[in-house]
């Protein structure tokens, strides 16, 4: 066993068993990668992105004990439930954007306005692709890693990865609309 899965599984057993500075220091730890993660994943949203961490760290809170560490770091199980509220926020937001929309109703010329529909659009092209492009197109524009970097890290070769980028925008491109 690694000493990640042993450090992570010590931590949990302490958060469940109710120790508050256990929970405290493995948030202090995870909040600002999530932060960053979650504000891709919303087209750099903050209202979004504000309302996804805070049903994602509810999410764990009330999941915790689920938590498996043998099955993969923390981290990635905070990013997949953060991933799933996402998905929920946004249908969320086009339900109630339905109701609220009166007839004839072509939406505003304000540029704000545009630009958060821009960043909505964004984060549910994000939320439609399959989880291996997201990572790729995070990896390269967010982390801005090289496409050696990626391919370090993820165990395949640069060919590989520029013809995963290419697939991944690819279907950014389709999801998010040509308009």
């Amino acid at each position: 066993m690694t000493d990640r899965v042993w450090r992570e599984r010590g931590l949990r057993d302490a958060v469940v068993g109710g120790d508050v500075a256990a929970w405290r220091a493995w948030y202090a730890v995870e909040y600002a990668p999530l932060e960053r993660y979650v504000l891709w994943r919303c087209g750099s949203r903050r209202d979004l992105a504000d309302d996804v961490l805070q049903e994602t760290w509810l999410t764990a809170v009330r999941r915790i004990r689920r938590f498996e560490p043998a099955a993969g770091a923390f981290h990635a199980w905070l990013c997949g439930i953060a991933a799933n509220a996402v998905r929920n926020q946004l249908r969320s937001r086009r339900r109630s954007s339905r109701q609220q929309r009166l007839p004839g109703d072509v939406g505003a010329a304000d540029p704000a306005t545009a630009h958060g529909e821009r960043a909505e659009r964004v984060a549910a092209a994000l939320a439609q692709l399959p989880e291996r492009w997201e990572r790729a197109l995070r990896m390269k524009y967010l982390d801005r890693l090289s496409v050696a970097e990626i391919a370090g890290a993820s165990g395949e070769t640069e060919k590989a990865i520029e013809s995963l980028l290419a697939r991944a925008r690819a279907a950014f491109r389709e999801a998010y609309g040509d308009d």
